[in-house]
């Protein structure tokens, strides 16, 4: 009996962590590649916040490659004429992707 409680213990942590963990290494990921320096998922910092970026093009279709490339490359005039996303020449069209699709899910 004590063993079966210890080994649900151990499954329930386990998948706790496996649905916590995408989230938390995409995290990671938008701050090693220097994200976080101008954005916040819930804040405004220079750049629009992850939650109100997911809101602006939730019903976009094929919009994932386009932010990809603007991750990358940078872009501006979409938050306003101040605002400007400049070129990430560090991240790779993977690890965009990845930004991105964690990104549109931040609602």
């Amino acid at each position: 009996m004590k063993l079966k409680r210890t080994f649900l213990t151990i499954a329930s942590l386990a998948a706790g962590f496996a649905v916590c963990a995408p989230a938390m290494a995409d995290l990671q990921l938008a701050t090693t590649k220097n994200c976080m320096a101008c954005h916040a998922v819930d804040k405004k910092v220079l750049g629009p916040s992850f939650k109100e970026v997911a809101a602006k093009y939730a019903d976009q279709k094929g919009v994932a490659d386009k932010l990809a490339t603007k991750v990358m490359k940078g872009g501006g005039g979409v938050w306003g004429t101040v605002i400007s996303m400049p070129a990430n020449p560090q991240v790779t069209p993977d690890e965009a992707k990845k930004l991105v699709a964690w990104i549109l899910a931040q609602k």
